[in-house]
Parts: C-alpha cells; sequence; structure tokens
C-alpha cells in the first residue's frame, strides 16, 4: 500500500535535515567582492527561517579564494541561534587557528575521488590530502570541535570523466574513519543522473552507514532535484542545498550550480516531509541576496513564489 504522505515512494524518511552552503559554497564564486553586512544580514536571515546548519565562511588564503577573506568578521557579526550550526571550510592548520580563535564549533574538510581533480584543485595527490587533513581533524576533535567532509567529483570529473563508486566508497570511508561525523557525497559539475546517484548510495553505503552519509547535487543538466528523490529512496535523510541556487560552476562554463534550497524544499514539503525549515522565509531570503548580487534568482520555486505574490 502507498504510503498516505509520500504517494508511491518508499524508503523515504519523515525527517530530513538540510545543509545551507549558499553563504559559502554558493557566494564564494560571485565574481564581484560581497560585503560582510550583507553576508550577515543573509545568515541571519536563514537562521530566521530555521535552517539548522549553515555553512558560514571559509578560513582559506584570500588570494584564491578573495570572497572568504572576512570570514572572521562574519562570524563575529551574526545573530547565532542555540541549535543551529555555522560550519566553515578549513583546508589546512592555519585555516583551524583561525576557527578556533573565531568560536567555531563545527569545521568542514574537503577531499576528491578523482586524483585528476585534487591535484588541480588542492594540489596534491589524494593520499597526499589525507595527510594534511590528519592533524586538522585530531585537533579540531581535540578541541570539541564536529568535523564534517566532503566528497567531490563523486558522478563525474572535468578532467578523467566518469568517476568509480569505489573509489568514492574508499575516500569517504577514510574521512570517517579520521573522524568525520558525517560525509556529503558532492556531483561538483552535476552530470549525474537519477540511477546513477541511487547505485552510488548503494555502494558506498556498505562501507559507511548511510545515516552518516549526505549528498550534495550541482543543477547543471536539470537533475538535481531527481537525484535527491532517488538517493532520499535509498535512505539518505541529509541534503544540501543552496538558497537561490547561489553558486555557480567554475568546471563547466555557463553551469546553473547548486540546486536551490526553496526548491528542495517545495518538493519535500510536496512528499509531506519535515524539515522545520520555513520556506517563505527561504524564499524571501533567496529573493533578498538575488537583489543585493543584481543577478536573477536560480531557484525556480522562489521566482514562482515572487510572481505569485509571495
Amino acid at each position: 500500500m502507498a504510503n498516505p504522505k509520500t504517494g508511491s515512494f518508499t524508503g523515504l524518511k519523515s525527517q530530513i535535515k538540510i545543509v545551507e552552503v549558499g553563504p559559502r559554497d554558493g557566494l564564494q564564486n560571485e565574481k564581484g567582492i560581497v560585503p560582510a553586512a550583507v553576508k550577515i544580514e543573509l545568515i541571519d536571515r536563514l537562521t530566521e527561517a530555521g535552517l539548522p546548519v549553515i555553512e558560514s565562511g571559509a578560513f582559506v588564503s584570500p588570494k584564491w579564494v578573495p570572497q572568504m577573506a572576512d570570514t572572521a568578521e562574519v562570524l563575529a557579526g551574526i545573530h547565532r541561534r542555540a541549535g543551529i550550526s555555522y560550519p566553515v571550510l578549513v583546508p589546512n592548520s592555519k585555516g583551524l587557528e583561525a576557527a578556533i580563535a573565531s568560536g567555531v564549533d563545527e569545521i568542514a574538510i574537503f577531499g576528491a575521488a578523482s586524483e585528476s581533480f585534487s591535484r588541480k584543485n588542492i594540489n596534491c595527490s589524494i593520499d597526499e590530502s589525507f595527510e594534511r587533513f590528519k592533524p586538522v581533524v585530531e585537533t579540531a576533535l581535540g578541541h570539541g570541535m564536529r568535523v564534517r567532509g566532503y566528497v567531490s567529483c563523486v558522478l563525474g570529473c572535468p578532467y578523467e570523466g566518469p568517476v568509480d563508486s569505489a573509489a568514492v566508497m574508499d575516500v569517504a570511508e577514510r574521512l570517517m574513519r579520521l573522524g568525520c561525523y558525517e560525509v556529503s557525497l558532492g556531483d561538483t559539475i552535476g552530470v549525474g543522473t537519477p540511477g546513477q546517484a541511487r547505485d552510488l548510495i548503494d555502494t558506498v553505503a556498505q562501507a559507511v552507514p548511510i545515516d552518516r552519509l549526505a549528498v550534495h547535487f550541482h543543477d547543471t543538466y536539470g537533475q538535481a532535484l531527481a537525484n535527491i528523490l532517488a538517493t532520499l529512496e535509498a535512505g539518505i535523510a541529509v541534503i544540501d542545498s543552496s538558497v537561490a541556487g547561489l553558486g555557480g560552476c567554475p568546471y563547466a562554463k555557463g553551469a546553473s550550480g547548486n540546486v536551490a534550497t526553496e526548491d528542495v524544499l517545495y518538493m519535500l514539503n510536496g512528499l509531506g516531509i519535515e524539515t522545520d525549515v520555513d520556506l517563505d522565509r527561504v524564499a524571501a531570503a533567496g529573493a533578498w541576496i538575488s537583489e543585493r548580487l543584481e543577478r536573477p534568482n536560480a531557484s525556480r520555486v522562489g521566482r514562482a513564489m515572487a510572481a505569485a505574490g509571495g
């Protein structure tokens, strides 16, 4: 018999956690510098919407990622709410020191399932990246921080093409064993399709418990929502998304980038799945930041809600 909440879909969790990545993964790709005050207000608006996790910046070299140079200022200015996490990306020990000084309680580290991408993106092999991660994670855990791991290029690499799910499983398992409480699987260039996404989860879940996995889809080929639904049926309960679809894909010219939080919430609401996130407030935040960035709102739901008057 069909579940009355989810129609003919099976295996879906009744509660889903949304990890909002717009203020970090989204804004780091903007060409112009976004003022700290704008970032602070965006994060505060997302806090008011009830998002449980809001990526708020990155302690990386301003030479390579100038948009994140003011992360300490942003963290000092936001109005934190109990029960909400405001993680930052930390690539090395220097970045971790800055995170500790800013009172951060959660960090994220980024690995890749593709050797070519690892070398192009962080200038080292996959094995070398784990040597870098080890002291960062050990120190972070020693300070009582939580550590989240990301795996890039889980369904395709801009340099190597298709990526073997076994390679993804290996990197994800290594991140978990390193001490990551959760591992997010990222389709960095957005080439995956639902069948591939489902197969990936089934493979990785052989080594990493399904309740410690999250998905992070880009919508380059318009497959993100379909891919998310396929992974929900596989038992996934954590989804990364970006308000207003902030963030392009630097490896595919003209790509639309991150799946929009508004679009994900609309789909989940239609499935009767709880998130404890206010779609109206997220949509308002998406419209607001799109205006500030002077760019079209990449969320279809956000545009439709605006056209309908709210």
